[in-house]
């Protein structure tokens, strides 16, 4: 796989300087202090490289870009890159040749970003593989778990509702109420359309015609046209005379009906309402 694999720039840095370092003393860690920070021994670029699940650090001419060292590094934090005690700029790398041997050199930064930058690197290419490592895990037990056959048996068949949600026809069946609390009945099936109102008949009065003038009616024609009716035409036992008028009312003893009327009084004498 590493030699299918394409290879991927992390981190360059194009100042960085190599020193050589003392052995150990004991087990307390390295100090930069110790190296001769002045005079460095080299001066190139370093570049953080990936191929596949391995990580190189490698120390190039700045110029022609001919390989000085590089540094495998199989962990980190771990032995083949260290950080010094008395500074963040300043590393221990472990380098490898080509036939297997290993050294300890020392490298510095100017600016404590660029340390910074290597750092942040190297980490993110470890968490990757953790990353890389436990996907891989979850699908070797997916793999060695009993495998579901979600497809359809011979003769199964499957029922789709297409119908509208359950809210919406709970809400449909759900009977109209009025103000008051009382249920609605709802419209008639069908579509039914009462019958348009039928038009009362009724008749128009025609306007009151203006009063004409007339003549002003006499004492016994006044009399008669309040109580509505026409002046009776002169009996020919009782003439009119212009002394005595005839008497309008008659003999109120003699009504028809009365036991107190008198027998000799005539009907015609008698006007009736």
């Amino acid at each position: 796989m590493a030699d299918t694999a394409y290879e991927r720039i992390l981190c360059v840095k194009n100042d960085v300087q190599v020193y050589r370092i003392p052995p150990r003393p004991s087990n307390r860690g390295y100090r930069a202090d110790e190296w001769k920070l002045e005079c460095p021994d080299w001066t190139g670029r370093l570049r953080v490289v990936s191929k596949g699940k391995e990580l190189i650090i490698k120390l190039e001419d700045k110029n022609s870009g001919e390989l000085f060292a590089q540094c495998p590094v199989d962990a980190y934090p771990g032995i083949a890159v260290e950080s010094v005690m008395d500074s963040s700029r300043y590393f221990v790398l472990r380098i490898k040749d080509e036939s297997g041997r290993s050294a300890f050199i020392g490298i510095g930064f100017h600016d404590r970003a660029d340390s910074f930058d290597l750092n942040v690197s190297i980490q993110d290419h470890f968490k990757w593989l953790k990353q890389e490592a436990e996907e891989e895990k979850i699908a070797h037990t997916l793999d060695a778990g009993p495998k579901l056959d979600l497809g359809f048996k011979e003769g199964q068949t499957i029922k789709l509702n297409l119908g509208t949600k359950k809210g919406d026809n709970a809400k449909a069946r759900k009977p109209a109420t009025s103000a008051s609390g009382i249920g609605l009945l709802p419209p008639p099936p069908g579509g039914s359309k009462l019958p348009p109102p039928v038009a009362s008949s009724f008749t128009v009065k025609p306007p009151a015609q203006p009063n004409t003038f007339q003549p002003p009616p006499t004492q016994t024609q006044g009399l008669l046209l309040d109580l509505g009716l026409s002046e009776p035409t002169p009996s020919p036992q009782r003439p009119v005379t212009g002394q005595n008028p005839p008497d309008l009312w008659g003999d109120f003893a003699s009504a028809p009906g009365s036991q107190s009327s008198s027998s000799n009084s005539s009907s015609s004498d008698w006007v009736q309402f």
